[in-house]
């Protein structure tokens, strides 16, 4: 398409669109803009971000445990990009509802998503339905301050199996066995905070399906469960089990072989007696179990009273077979924590099997397999939630190069003036939160933390910050009311 002005001038930028302001989304915006095109004066570019919550950041601010030692950091990096002002964000604006990609296409030259993936994937076996079975991404949610979450969350169990080794299943087995007064120091609103306060929580039970060799966590997740107070970790001989497989992996990577050595030593220093062990609460690890069967019994029908797994062993490979032995936990909830999975976006094609954009390197495909041009994909709507927060700056520099080589060939936005969407949004009634206005709710957060350290007195603990949790007062804040938040 031909237009008067060169596009990628200082007086027509290439304009991008970026939906999603978690890392994907911040850091895809950030290296479009340090990218040499741009450095050397050959482009200009102006983005703007997008995303549904009114505040900014994404899985780190509503997908990472609160307690978890480098929330704070990554948050610090992604502020100092989108506090430089060359990117603006539009918080509280819902693709699919809000805007739709025939408005993006009119507003800009190319579209980026990066939405993620906040759905838990499916576990299919007998019973997952029964009350007291939960995803892990929707306690996350809930403990993480979720705007489009309940305030409250059944914490009635006793007894807990969360079935998955990765770091969320951690996460969420540590967040159900620490105390709660141990966790104000972070940034837990305060209806968890009452939640976690008053659970009657004695045991949580990991369960994964291979042995400790092939676990998904990483060293300081695992390292953080021993951080717990008065909570024993338990172990047991019988799933220690290594194959020539596992000695590979063990020697051929050293993180593997720090969680090995880790567990190992943890088990080293337990007494034979577990009875012997003091804590009010305990966190049972588990391996070489694959759950069969969620049940309830006559007692509560229709609730979780149970859990059944096959043994497993080690087959050679780094997989897992079946034994042909089964075993039953008694327990009152379950929580799977298995992986999450991507939700599809209303007019792109999606891989409802893999729960992901079609893509090619980050180019978007139609449902033949022909790149849409100027829309394009990162992160885990890319390609699948797998590896970890910084796997997704490689991610979005290869998307980032795929969208700079084609930026002769895009189809250029008819109404691209920065604006234009401005008007479209306030047109709708869309109540969007800006920069500005995230650093006013910033200060809000900020502003509880130390009221209730002051109110709590000289014995109580400071607390940082305290999330607002309803979506109304986060844009009420974030627009210049004045809201009291209970």
């Amino acid at each position: 398409m031909s237009t008067s002005t060169p596009v990628g001038t200082a007086a027509r930028p290439l304009r991008v669109a970026v939906v999603g302001s978690g890392p994907a989304g911040v850091y895809a915006a950030d290296i479009l803009t340090k990218s040499e095109a741009v450095k050397s004066g050959e482009l200009t570019v102006s983005i703007d971000l997008f995303d549904r919550y009114p505040a900014p950041y994404g899985l780190i601010r509503y997908g990472v445990a609160p307690d978890h030692p480098r929330i704070k950091g990554i948050v610090n990096a992604l502020h100092k990009v989108l506090d430089r002002g060359d990117i603006r964000f539009f918080g509280n604006v819902d693709y699919g509802t809000d805007l739709s990609i025939e408005d993006l296409r009119s507003h800009y030259d190319a579209v980026i998503f990066a939405t993620g993936a906040i759905k838990d994937a499916d576990l299919n076996i007998p019973g997952i339905e029964l009350e007291g079975s939960y995803g892990g991404a929707d306690f996350v949610s809930w403990y993480d301050g979720h705007p489009d979450v309940s305030r409250e969350w059944p914490l009635e169990a006793k007894e807990v199996a969360v079935i998955g080794n990765g770091n969320v299943a951690l996460d969420v087995a540590r967040m159900l066995s620490k105390h709660a007064d141990d966790l104000l120091v972070s940034e837990i609103p305060d209806n968890v905070y009452a939640g976690l306060k008053s659970s009657p929580v004695t045991d949580v039970h990991v369960f994964g399906r291979r042995g400790p060799a092939q676990v998904k966590f990483t060293p300081l997740e695992l390292r953080e469960l021993s951080h717990s107070k008065d909570v024993d970790i338990i172990l047991y001989a019988e799933d220690f089990e290594f194959d020539a497989e596992s000695d590979r992996q063990i020697q051929s990577s050293n993180q593997t072989k720090t969680m090995v050595g880790t567990l190992t030593n943890w088990i080293a220093e337990q007494p034979e007696d577990v009875s012997e062990l003091t804590a009010s609460r305990r966190l049972h690890l588990h391996f070489l179990h694959s759950p069969v069967e969620v049940y309830d019994d006559a007692e509560a029908p229709g609730r979780v009273a149970g859990i059944k797994f096959e043994r497993t062993e080690l087959d050679g490979t780094g997989n897992a077979r079946g034994t042909g032995e089964f075993v039953d936990y008694p327990v009152q909830a379950v929580y799977r924590a298995i992986g999450y999975f991507g939700s599809a976006l209303p007019e792109v094609e999606f891989d409802h099997s893999k729960g992901v954009v079609p893509n090619d390197g980050g180019r978007v495909l139609d449902a033949s397999g022909t790149h849409v041009p100027g829309i394009y994909a990162t992160g885990w709507i890319k390609r699948g939630p797998v590896g970890l927060i910084g796997h997704t700056k490689g991610d979005a520099l290869e998307t980032v190069t795929y969208l700079l080589e084609d930026r002769d060939n895009l189809p250029l936005a008819a109404a691209p003036a920065p604006e234009a969407v401005v008007e479209l949004l306030a047109s709708r009634g869309v109540e969007y939160t800006s920069w500005e206005g995230w650093l006013a709710l910033d200060a809000h957060e900020r502003g509880l933390g130390e009221k209730s350290t002051a109110d709590a007195g000289a014995d109580g603990v400071q607390r940082e910050r305290i999330k607002v949790v309803p979506r109304e007062d986060m844009v009420a804040i974030s627009r210049g009311a004045a809201v009291e938040v209970s």
